[in-house]
């Protein structure tokens, strides 16, 4: 069951506030160069010189730490190279196979809801495994998006999708990050989010042979669905 359907629902934005620019990256995006594109969108869209945006990419391998990063969850620092990042949460790994979404809406627009921005995220991650053939849901007191595996009668609980949002005057960034075949060894050198009793997992991992292009396909049409229309 959906524990998001008892929160706030997330406000569409208007016909004249609906275009949105929806961008593909070709190549691996170096995380300090994603940053700054990132910075530099978000105050055109404050200023109104920019419409919003979002940007799908995959990174090479890194670990990022957020606001609430604990140096202690920092097991392996010689492993990959490790960003400060101004996003909320605790660290994380991003790399090849992994669809990073940076998400630069204006929620001036939209409601000013944090609450509510942050459930229309776990929504549209929802959503999108549902289309693709995965039950997954949240979790009481644990950021991202969960999945359960049933093993030697046993249920486990992995982590499939992150999220990592900061708004500045109301405009949002970072955003998400979901597993499609990322190689989850990356993972071994920190704690992910500060979670060290439950797994990681993606959509290889459990039996879903999906390339990147049916996974993009299929965010776009469940931002849709929950964002609103995309006119690009």
């Amino acid at each position: 069951m959906n524990k998001n359907k008892n929160m706030p629902s997330f406000s569409l934005p208007g016909p004249d506030q609906a275009k949105l620019d929806w961008v593909i990256a070709s190549d691996f995006v170096p995380y300090e160069e994603a940053v700054q594109v990132m910075e530099d969108r978000v105050a055109a869209i404050y200023k109104g010189e920019a419409g919003e945006m979002v940007w799908l990419l995959e990174h090479p391998p890194l670990y990022s730490a957020g606001t609430s990063a604990d140096p202690a969850d920092l097991i392996e620092p010689e492993r990959f190279p490790v960003f400060q990042s101004g996003r909320g949460g605790q660290y994380t790994y991003h790399g090849p196979g992994q669809r990073v979404v940076y998400v630069m809406l204006d929620l001036r627009k939209r409601g000013r809801d944090v609450r509510a921005f942050v459930q229309a995220l776990e929504d549209w991650i929802i959503l999108t495994l549902a289309e693709l053939g995965v039950e997954a849901d949240v979790r009481e007191g644990r950021i991202g998006v969960w999945v359960e595996r049933r093993e030697n009668g046993r249920v486990h609980e992995d982590k499939i999708a992150a999220i990592g949002i900061r708004l500045r005057r109301w405009v949002s960034f970072h955003g998400i990050s979901l597993n499609v075949n990322p190689d989850l060894s990356h993972f071994e050198g920190i704690v992910p989010c500060g979670i060290t009793v439950h797994g990681v997992t993606s959509l290889v991992d459990l039996g879903l042979d999906q390339n990147m292009e049916d996974v993009d396909s299929v965010l776009r049409q469940q931002f849709e669905t929950v964002f609103g229309s995309i006119d690009v």
